[in-house]
């Protein structure tokens, strides 16, 4: 369910507004940061950089997202 709910994310790109984007990818940072499956993660970091790509996104929105230790990611991610 979260991994389709990123996906959902970065297919309604244009829809969101600057607050919206912002808001959406501090969320999804969030969730990245505690996520367990590779999948959903994926999709997760996806729709950040997606939503980055707006212009609407700061570093300050996905902080959270240092908490995630690369040692235990697949090398892809």
């Amino acid at each position: 369910m979260r991994e389709r709910a990123a996906d959902e994310v970065a297919d309604r790109l244009s829809t969101y507004s600057p607050a919206q984007a912002s808001a959406l990818a501090t969320l999804l940072s969030a969730a990245a940061a505690s996520e367990k499956e590779s999948s959903a993660l994926e999709a997760e970091l996806h729709a950040i950089l997606e939503l980055m790509s707006t212009g609407h996104v700061s570093l300050d929105h996905i902080s959270q997202l240092r908490e995630i230790r690369l040692g235990e990611v697949t090398p892809e991610l």
